[in-house]
């Protein structure tokens, strides 16, 4: 359940094997489940979720931490990918352990925040005045601050589970409601936007966790 909304949604995680949703024209898999873990010492381990969508368009949602470089590859030849075959990339906000490859896709369009470029051609957009960015009918960008101030989501209409929001670190998980507001730097803002995606999405796939559906009552 979530939080103060809890008499109107629910929330079920799902396994690493419900972790790719077939579509039409998009499908979207999870490629790397992110994670964050406590250390004794007081750090913690973390990485960014990293999703592959693909159909008219391919498009990469977060690239993980430059760690990853040689996985985020493989998982890319695994699919019959190369990074050039990339049309866009969706960096969901600026943190290292989710835009850490970016160099990988030099040829791609890139949005991450609310600045969306196509090599140093900047594209004006309304992200900033909470407008969604449109990929096509089927996918965009859509903006949820909270978690920094230009935290963004990427939302897919038309796939086997309905629409899947690939939501970065607007959610940490599933059972997050601990640990969000620590790593928020506007609570506000991100309850309004968390609260949106719960009203919009049937599929959350978050930024350090498996996806989870979510059931409105």
């Amino acid at each position: 359940m979530m939080g103060t909304d809890s008499d109107h949604f629910q929330t079920v995680p799902l396994s690493e094997s419900q972790s790719s949703f077939s579509g039409q024209p998009y499908s979207v898999s999870v490629l790397k489940a992110g994670y964050c873990v406590p250390q004794s010492d007081g750090t913690f381990r973390a990485d960014g979720t990293i999703t592959l969508i693909t159909g008219p368009k391919t498009i990469l949602v977060d690239t993980g931490g430059p760690w990853d470089r040689d996985f985020l590859l493989k998982s890319l030849k695994d699919k019959g990918l190369e990074p050039g075959d990339v049309n866009v990339v969706v960096g969901t906000h600026g943190h290292s352990d989710h835009v850490g490859n970016l160099t990988l896709f030099p040829s791609a369009v890139m949005i991450v925040g609310y600045d969306v470029s196509e090599g140093d051609t900047y594209r004006p957009n309304k992200l900033g005045d909470g407008h969604a960015f449109i990929i096509d009918e089927h996918v965009s960008v859509v903006p949820c601050p909270g978690h920094t101030g230009q935290d963004v989501s990427v939302r897919v209409k038309g796939t086997s589970a309905g629409t899947v929001l690939v939501a970065g670190d607007l959610f940490e998980c599933c059972s997050d409601e601990d640990s969000w507001r620590d790593l928020s730097m506007n609570t506000a803002a991100q309850e309004v936007s968390r609260l949106e995606a719960l009203r919009t999405a049937d599929v959350i796939i978050p930024g350090h966790g498996l996806p989870f559906r979510v059931l409105r009552n």
